[in-house]
């Protein structure tokens, strides 16, 4: 079940919207603050956030920007603040969607819906092993939480091999996938050195690689058998 996180310091509309949302399905977590919004995420696992702004301990701007940092769940502002400006502030903090107060509740379950549709397709783009996050979308990748820098060329054959999760590529077929943008063909020795960088980047220990894996005479997978 879609669980939804609703953080409204009103608590009679915090009431109303947890009421609204469990009629529509969906499983509700509901806070009062920034704080137990925190909390609540740390918990749960959080498909949407319905989130104010004007919140007692926190702006939900400021809350919104932490969650970016970590998360691409969606978060749709619920608030009072209806000026372009703040409409904007809301988009550029890391907002899916935005609705100003008052609102039809009507409107807001079909912006929810919206708004999971789309996550739901981002989603398949985001793929976790261990502690390797890669987001395809922003063609980033995390370990541990902490940004990886990767080379075109690193990236392109990260992305291959993941996304042939399990399979053997034969060292031809990785070559001709890894064709430069340019028309400059990668030889087997750059495949070989590309290899050994992007194994420094993410692998604990580069002589016995856990995600990386050489098949001897053949070619490359990515595991996730460790």
């Amino acid at each position: 079940m879609v669980r939804i996180l609703i953080v409204e310091d009103d608590m009679i509309l915090n009431k109303g919207l947890t009421f609204s949302m469990k009629q529509n399905g969906y499983d509700v977590i509901s806070v009062l603050d920034g704080r137990g919004a925190t909390i609540a995420l740390s918990e749960n696992k959080i498909d949407l956030i319905i989130l104010d702004i004007n919140l007692p301990d926190k702006s939900g701007l400021d809350l919104c920007i932490d969650i970016r940092k970590n998360s691409i769940k969606p978060i749709l502002f619920l608030t009072a603040k209806d000026t372009e400006e703040d409409i904007i502030k809301g988009f550029k903090a890391g907002c899916d969607d935005y609705i100003a107060k008052p609102f039809s509740i009507e409107v807001l379950k079909q912006r929810v819906n919206a708004v999971l549709r789309r996550s739901e397709i981002k989603e398949q783009n985001v793929y976790k092993s261990g502690v390797i996050k890669i987001d395809f979308n922003k063609m980033e990748i995390k370990k541990d939480d902490k940004i990886i820098k990767l080379a075109p060329k690193e990236y392109k054959l990260l992305e291959l091999l993941v996304k042939n999760n399990g399979k053997v590529l034969k060292r031809e077929t990785i070559l001709e996938k890894l064709w430069d943008v340019n028309g400059e063909f990668i030889d087997s020795n750059s495949l070989s050195v590309t290899v050994k960088r992007l194994r420094e980047k993410i692998e604990e220990d580069t002589k016995n690689p856990q995600y990386v894996i050489t098949v001897f005479g053949i070619g490359y997978m990515w595991s996730e058998d460790r």
